[in-house]
């Protein structure tokens, strides 16, 4: 705690303020108070004076429009009984100590149960509890401690950070700077000092000395913070070595001018800052260029069921507005909100909350974007644009876990690399002390500034980060870089067969039994539109679908089949065991009315466009895992060699457990299926792949999204990813390469620090160009020309 002695400093904000006094005002005494009351004044242990200045209080009802139901439900994002969850953009963010007191924010407000910071987007998702406080009171709360978010309703949709012009301003301070001091330099650069007015090579180097202050003061300071930081948490970060080139190069030449030694290096000093602040620049310009950071379109690759005037009509996630009914089929993902309107929604919200237990939502209550329908089919209102950010940080939420474990090498890279060079610089600088004292000025200064390991960590993040453009240009989406390297890994595939290798759409039903009346016609119609089943949708195009027949108490056992009353008729359909009957050859769907057996649709499927090429063209060991009759084994068999593993009849669970048994055996399992009975099977392999074809079925549980008439290029999917591995591999050759170089010149004095100021940058974006460049070459001869544009 702080003591109450005189200071001169505000205890929390650190502005300035009376003396003896401990706070500069009301509020940051307030906020200093709130915090010591709940024990969180570790707070100010973390950075000196981490706190805002709190100068303007807060007026009473401010935020009293939160109360107001409309302006409310378009800031909430999910709401129940339990958690209301909500992000905010708050733009005080800027510090360790403002995430620790985030993050913490459940100790000052005990109704707030998680908060979850994104530093570099400055935005706080908040769970609270709604019986224990509200959002008008989290608000306060936050804006009581100094973190107001920026609540505008227009830019909802919008939402983004003002843009930072500061490091242009210091930019355009550096090269006005760096200019007229080279200016200024040209005399003593042509005839050299001693063949100049004295008066006026004084009056120069002077005017070059006021020059470089803002320089040094001004520009230089996103270095100097970086390097301070990493330092406070003991870390020596790759601006270290930079920091130390600005420093010893401006006291050098600072003792040079006030003695009369000589002009300076004041030139390459402020080409130092200038060239490292450009590369950085436009080193951010493309890294934000290649979308990293990428919205819903790239994760979902879907069509939702627009209903208009009685007709279904597929519609793009994109092109869904506000006031659109939405047709959302049983296991389906909801993806925007929207108010029930017609049919029973039992909602699993497991991807959103972690609760597994589903909940029953009425006519007229809200279903929140993130749930997935467990009772048939079901028609929603959209009161909200598609649901972007927040169905991608659903999406995302697994991956910070892997993106760890894919880039600690590299962190321990930079670490170790910051040592390194400061070692050859110690080393140097005592080779040059023996032996010639005028050359350990420019190799010391130039090996700070020409050894960095910018470029190594660039190689990976932009291979990666381009590969993932490529794949998803060709409508493979995968969830991270994680990823890809996990495909390029694969040494086993696993193939489910119904959706997957055959094509929802071109299933082929017909009827052997007794002979159906129209309305039980129309009732095993309305019955199996309810699934996205293949086999469901089959006989639903044989029957039709009756457009006002409503199913109720619809229920489906995952892989056995499906039941549920239409009208006064109870129909069921599925599997000889679910239904009772006697087992058959071929693809059967059983049918039984009211309890009695009626017969079983035949299906024929019909396999994808170029599936025969594609799993011959496949390297790896292959296994059919099928909940279907094995009345395809032959043709199969001679599709997928006769090396591969048919298994048929197969239940989800013992698809999982397949899995785990190639596992164990230390296979890099691949599995492909279309997310409807393979989610176990998905998410326990090493990638996991779900085919999307015109309908809503995304699986959280996959590692990849992939549009099904894309599975044929399978191999040169693959084929690529293990490109990329290549590419950064290359990356890192060239920068090791680049970095031997500079320092083979740089520790014998023969390169200049401004030439070493101008060569770091440059390296970092030939590295961005490699990068790209190599992987768009692999891309192009892998899979051609992108003859479907992402819109």
């Amino acid at each position: 705690m702080q003591t109450a002695t005189a200071v001169t400093q505000c205890a929390h904000c650190g502005e300035p303020c009376a003396k003896g006094e401990q706070f500069c005002c009301h509020g940051c005494q307030m906020v200093y108070e709130l915090l010591n009351e709940h024990g969180l004044c570790n707070y100010y242990t973390l950075n000196a004076r981490p706190g805002t200045a709190q100068r303007v209080p807060v007026r009473q009802h401010k935020f009293a429009f939160l109360e107001e139901e409309p302006i409310r439900r378009r800031l909430i994002q999910y709401e129940d009984d339990q958690q209301v969850h909500v992000t905010f953009y708050i733009p005080n963010i800027h510090c360790s100590s403002c995430l620790w007191l985030l993050e913490n924010l459940h100790k000052v407000d005990a109704g707030v149960q998680q908060v979850n910071v994104n530093f570099s987007k400055k935005e706080a998702r908040v769970i609270f509890i709604p019986g224990q406080t509200t959002l008008r009171k989290v608000v306060e709360t936050l804006a009581s401690i100094g973190y107001e978010p920026y609540i505008s309703l227009q830019d909802l949709q919008k939402k983004k950070p003002p843009v930072n012009r500061r490091i242009f301003y210091q930019l355009g301070v550096a090269g006005f700077c760096f200019a007229n001091i080279m200016l200024l330099s040209f005399p003593e650069y042509f005839s050299g000092e001693h063949h100049m007015d004295g008066t006026m090579s004084l009056v120069f180097r002077y005017l070059n000395l006021a020059l470089s202050l803002p320089v040094f003061f001004f520009s230089a300071q996103p270095f100097y913070a970086s390097a301070w930081k990493g330092l406070k948490h003991g870390f020596l970060n790759i601006d270290v070595p930079i920091v130390l080139a600005i420093l010893v190069t401006f006291v050098r030449s600072v003792t040079d001018v006030l003695t009369g030694a000589g002009a300076g290096y004041f030139d390459s000093m402020t080409g130092i800052v200038l060239f490292m602040l450009t590369g950085r620049v436009l080193q951010d310009k493309t890294y934000k260029g290649l979308a990293f950071d990428r919205d819903y379109t790239a994760y979902f690759p879907i069509a939702v069921t627009v209903v208009k005037d009685q007709q279904e009509i597929p519609v793009q996630l994109p092109d869904v507005k506000t006031g659109d009914t939405l047709l959302i089929h049983h296991q389906e993902l909801v993806p925007a909100d929207g108010i029930l309107v017609k049919g029973k929604a039992l909602i699993d919200y497991s991807f959103v909350t972690g609760e597994s237990a589903p909940v029953a939502k009425q006519m007229g209550e809200i279903i929140y974007a993130g749930g997935r329908q467990l009772e048939g089919n079901m028609e929603i209102l959209t009161i909200k644009e598609v649901a972007q950010s927040y169905l991608t940080s659903l999406w995302n939420r697994d991956e910070m876990q892997n993106k760890e474990q894919k880039a600690s090498f590299i962190h321990l890279l930079g670490r170790n690399f910051t040592w390194i060079v400061l070692f050859i610089a110690a080393v140097t600088t005592i080779y040059w002390g023996i032996y010639d004292t005028s050359k350990i000025w420019p190799a010391v200064t130039s090996i700070l500034i020409v050894a960095c390991p910018c470029a190594l960590l660039l190689a990976a993040s932009f291979t990666n980060g381009h590969t993932l453009r490529i794949l998803s240009r060709h409508r493979l989406y995968l969830r991270n870089a994680q990823a890809i390297e996990s495909l390029a890994g694969t040494t086993h595939i696993v193939f489910d067969k119904t959706g997957t290798l055959t094509g929802k759409a071109r299933s082929a039903a017909t009827w052997h039994g007794r002979a159906l009346t129209v309305d039980e016609q129309l009732a095993i119609g309305a019955v199996g539109s309810q699934s996205q089943h293949p086999a469901s949708r089959a006989v639903a195009a044989v029957c039709g679908k009756p457009a006002n027949t409503e199913v109720l108490r619809f229920t489906e056992d995952t892989g056995q089949g499906l039941q549920g009353w239409a009208g006064q008729l109870h129909i069921q359909l599925g599997s000889a065991a679910y239904t009772g009957a006697k087992e058959g050859e071929g693809s059967q769907v059983h049918v039984n009315v009211n309890g009695d057996y009626a017969g079983y649709f035949l299906l024929s499927h019909t396999y994808r466009e170029g599936i025969d090429d594609m799993l011959h063209a496949l390297p790896y060991s292959l296994t059919l895992l099928s909940g279907d009759h094995d009345g395809d084994a032959p043709l199969l068999r001679n599709m997928m060699g006769a090396g591969a593993d048919l298994r048929f009849r197969q239940q989800p669970h013992q698809k999982l457990d397949h899995i785990i048994s190639l596992q164990e055996q230390g296979k890099q399992v691949l599995m492909i299926g279309d997310g409807l009975n393979d989610a176990g099977a998905l998410k326990q392999s090493n990638t996991g792949i779900s085919l999307t074809e015109n309908s809503n079925n995304f699986t959280p549980a996959s590692d990849g999204i992939m549009e099904a008439a894309q599975l044929r290029r399978l191999p040169a999917f693959i084929r690529l990813c293990k490109a990329s591995k290549r590419v950064i591999l290359i990356s890192f050759a060239v920068s090791v390469l680049y970095n031997i170089t500079g320092l083979f010149f740089a520790v014998q004095g023969k390169l200049s620090p401004l030439t070493a100021a101008i060569l770091m940058p440059a390296s970092s974006i030939s590295i961005v160009l490699l990068t790209w460049a190599l992987s768009e070459w692999a891309g192009n001869r892998l899979l051609g020309d992108d003859s479907h544009p992402r819109a």
